[in-house]
């Protein structure tokens, strides 16, 4: 039976603030920590048993008599603190330079340039949260036909667009044509369709958001697996964060559910290689909107889902849950936040209950998921 890894990014959920948290104006984030402080319903017994206490700074947690998990805290080197920057320093591409980011909002001869590409004025050209842009641009949008563009602190350029005036697939391709304006110096790391429905003031966002992301700039680990001739295995918008490069097969997934069901479903079929995973809720529907106790019942249904993802984790596999960033929901502002994120692994044939300590740089992840599946034997591997 061939090897497998299945590497579950769990969006945002990091663990403390990072050695360099104060250049990015984070010191004292720790968004798991914090939902632990201000949220006593937290309880995650299954991600306990694996030994999510035994990391540094989260001593709230249980720690069982016996512990199945190995653990390491990791601290980022990448430059950013965005989802890109994060996936790719996972599969061992570390960004050495920031993406540019436009605090004051894009230059007005980009925006006019990506104006004429589309054949529409546009509204916003701000930074500003996604649910506040669209309350107070949602109504001007619909009576004008305009797409709004909007930042963040991040490296994106999110367009915004009701469903009924601009659909989907429209939206998309107004972000694809972004995506092929947007080079240096202006290559920000995703263009990002954001749809939305509804009438004012009750706009929603939905689930067919839509990343459209640089490609790596460096060799990944999917790249490493695929062209050794191995299968890697997508799930929720991993393709999107990679531009589709070293995917085999990829699967969009609407909610944290989905992409489990999904998970599991893949996990009791056979393949060989990798299988990578996104659960995008933590960040998108309760970090950036501070929503402490969404968060904390995010975390508990991950934790109840757990074991149905142990008890398919073979003697030939390894499952591994980690995180990108942070995005602390008891943190000023709405933006993501400079934290190390955990590394849990299980397998039933290898993991002992260990804590491995802090290491430096994410890209520790790629390197055991390489060393497990036979194709390198890089020191940074941690099993």
């Amino acid at each position: 039976m061939q090897k497998r890894v299945i590497l579950i990014v769990l969006d945002s959920v990091g663990i403390g603030a990072a050695q360099d948290a104060a250049d990015y104006s984070d010191s004292g984030a720790n968004t798991l920590g914090h939902l632990a402080d201000h949220c006593p319903q937290l309880k995650l017994p299954n991600l306990d048993s694996l030994g999510l206490g035994l990391l540094e700074g989260l001593g709230r947690f249980s720690i069982p008599e016996s512990v199945t998990g190995d653990v390491a805290r990791l601290e980022p080197m990448a430059a950013g603190k965005d989802t890109t920057t994060g996936h790719w320093e996972i599969t061992g591409c570390i960004l050495r330079e920031p993406f540019p980011t436009y605090p004051a909002g894009f230059p007005n001869d980009l925006i006019h340039r990506f104006e004429s590409l589309i054949g529409r004025r546009t509204l916003g050209n701000c930074v500003a949260s996604g649910t506040e842009i669209i309350q107070r641009l949602g109504q001007q949008h619909v009576e004008t036909g305009w797409p709004i563009v909007y930042t963040s602190a991040d490296s994106v350029f999110q367009i915004a667009a009701h469903e009924a005036v601009i659909p989907p697939e429209q939206l998309y391709t107004i972000c694809r044509q972004a995506r092929e304006l947007l080079v240096p110096p202006h290559a920000v790391g995703r263009v990002i369709a954001r749809p939305f429905t509804g009438q004012a003031p009750d706009w929603q966002r939905t689930s067919r958001r839509r990343d459209f992301s640089l490609a790596p700039i460096c060799p990944t680990l999917l790249d490493q697996v695929t062209e050794a001739g191995r299968q890697v295995l997508a799930v929720g918008k991993i393709s999107d964060i990679f531009a589709g490069r070293g995917i085999s097969q990829s699967w969009k997934t609407e909610n944290n559910q989905a992409g489990i069901e999904q998970t599991i479903e893949l996990m009791s079929t056979r393949f060989s290689g990798l299988l990578m995973v996104n659960l995008v809720d933590f960040d998108m529907l309760y970090g950036h909107r501070n929503d402490r106790d969404g968060y904390a019942g995010a975390m508990m249904d991950f934790d109840r889902q757990l074991p149905r993802l142990v008890e398919r984790t073979g003697p030939e596999d390894l499952l591994m849950i980690t995180a990108d960033h942070g995005c602390d929901p008891t943190f000023p502002g709405s933006d993501h936040t400079r934290e190390a994120v955990p590394l849990i692994m299980y397998s039933p044939a290898k993991t002992t209950g260990r804590n491995l300590g802090t290491r430096q740089g994410f890209q520790h992840i790629a390197a055991t998921a390489a060393k497990w599946l036979g194709l390198s034997s890089n020191d940074s591997s941690l099993l």
